[in-house]
């Protein structure tokens, strides 16, 4: 590990709450690879909700409100033993940082040697075997520690070479939000279909509108007025406004961010037979569900957190092929990270907000 610094600089989150609890260290342990793991040196991260939901323990199942409800002060005491995406608690102080584009820049044991100087990006939701068969997924920089820092450990197998002329700031935006809406995109099997997606300016919902455009999709876009015309030149075909009356019957498939209130009209968009699938619910996890409407009209509903390793890596060959671009909102520097999630949770950006590291 020559040249390596001994001691790193990083944001640290030392509990859950408000920006408080992100901390600017400069005398963060460097790790070391361990078998089968590879050294980056990170290059830039991006925001995403997750970083949010983590530092506010929005995951827990004591929180029924939406994400903005604790986004200031986090949502107390009753919200922290079941606080993470696999409803245990944090060991802080913890990075966090779900996207990483950077280089290789050390080895563990019986990793082919080919691999040092690679520039890479890190495979955000990571699938792991469990002793008896099963899978379940670590969100890297939520199950282990993440790319708010100098440098980071990751497993061979999910850091995913690339080449690619973008800057490392376009690159960052594209794992967790691109993966997540092509994780939704393959496990509907969506096609040359209609598409309904809402929170469409964010980054997941950006992400599926050019992702199902790539294949073929007839997009409706649900978000703000004043977003319309850059979403509609992201690829929509048609934008409607979150106050709009939702039109019934129309859609195969339904990709949903949003949750809240809402949600029962979200079902009665789509066709007989549809697909409604979510991988988030910024405007609160608890809705209502006619089970008539489920069963009489044979629609299919998708959770998607899990991904195949292909969803990644198909990822990354569309990225190769300049099949979907970055959509980069701002930039901070990442000693500037508490501004950079005051940011998002403003939502007044499209796309992503991108945080340069080195």
């Amino acid at each position: 590990m020559t040249d390596i610094p001994t001691k790193m600089h990083g944001v640290v989150l030392t509990g859950h709450g408000g920006l408080d609890k992100l901390e600017w260290r400069e005398d963060l342990e460097t790790p070391t690879p361990e078998a089968g793991q590879v050294l980056i040196k990170v290059g830039a991260s991006s925001v995403n909700n997750t970083d949010i939901n983590t530092r506010i323990a929005w995951y827990s199942k004591a929180v029924r409100g939406a994400t903005s409800d604790g986004s200031d002060a986090g949502f107390g005491e009753d919200a922290l033993a079941d606080a993470t995406w696999s409803g245990g608690t944090l060991a802080f102080p913890h990075i966090q940082g779900a996207d990483c584009c950077g280089t290789i820049v050390a080895l563990g044991q019986g990793v082919d040697p080919a691999r040092l100087g690679q520039r890479v990006l890190v495979r955000a939701l990571q699938s792991v075997p469990n002793e008896d068969g099963t899978h379940r997924v670590e969100t890297f920089g939520s199950e282990t520690n993440g790319a708010f820092t100098q440098y980071a450990v990751v497993a061979d197998k999910n850091a995913i070479a690339i080449k690619s002329d973008l800057s490392d700031t376009d690159l960052a935006s594209f794992p967790c939000a691109f993966s997540t809406a092509e994780g939704i995109i393959q496990r509907t099997g969506l096609g040359a279909e209609r598409v309904l997606v809402t929170g469409a300016s964010g980054g997941v919902g950006s992400a599926a509108i050019q992702l199902a455009k790539r294949r073929g999709a007839y997009v409706v876009a649900v978000s703000s007025a004043s977003k319309a015309k850059a979403l509609r030149d992201l690829g929509a075909d048609e934008v409607l406004d979150r106050a709009d009356e939702l039109p019934r019957n129309r859609f195969d498939v339904v990709i949903d961010l949003v949750g809240g209130p809402r949600w029962p009209e979200l079902l009665e968009t789509l066709v007989s037979g549809g697909r409604y699938a979510t991988a988030g619910a910024i405007a609160g996890p608890i809705v209502e569900l006619d089970l008539r409407t489920l069963y009489l009209r044979d629609l299919t509903l998708y959770g998607c957190t899990h991904q195949e390793d292909r969803v990644f890596t198909d990822l990354v060959k569309y990225i190769e092929k300049g099949e979907i671009r970055p959509l980069v909102a701002e930039v901070y520097d990442l000693r500037d990270l508490a501004k950079a999630q005051e940011a998002f949770v403003a939502k007044s950006h499209i796309g992503k907000i991108g945080i340069l590291v080195s």
